[in-house]
């Protein structure tokens, strides 16, 4: 059973057929899928399961906290089921592909004072950018 089934069985999340799907395909490390994507998985495993049930899922997973809503790219939005463990992207600048990445460190006691205009920082979103070995040309 994946981490994200894990966590919402123990939070009680009524879970219907349609929603097991919806966590399912978002189990696992480094998943970051758009809807259309969550929503195409989960049909190849529950074929009648509706798109407008895949969105109802995914908001509904993303307002308990259990699923973060990453934009990287200006594009799709993406599911990322890893809400429970602090972490940033690391985006491929030519195919996409994201990984978590855990950098050493605190991000937000490294904004020096001067550069914080008076704003009381609360979270910091660190999104890297390079190219994928997959996409590095030999």
């Amino acid at each position: 059973m994946s981490d994200l089934l894990e966590r919402l069985r123990a939070r009680g999340w009524r879970m219907t057929a349609q929603r097991r799907v919806v966590a399912e395909v978002l189990g696992g490390e480094h998943v970051h899928l758009t809807a259309d994507e969550v929503h195409a998985r989960a049909v190849a495993k529950l074929p009648e399961i509706s798109r407008a049930t895949v969105y109802n899922a995914l908001g509904e997973l993303v307002s308990l906290g259990e699923v973060l809503e990453v934009s990287t790219d200006r594009r799709a939005k993406r599911y990322d089921p890893n809400a429970h463990r602090p972490h940033q992207h690391l985006v491929c600048a030519r195919c996409g592909t994201i990984r978590d990445v855990h950098p050493v460190g605190d991000l937000l006691a490294d904004l020096p004072d001067a550069e914080r205009f008076g704003f009381t920082v609360s979270d910091v979103e660190v999104t890297y950018r390079g190219t994928c070995a997959a996409c590095v040309p030999a």
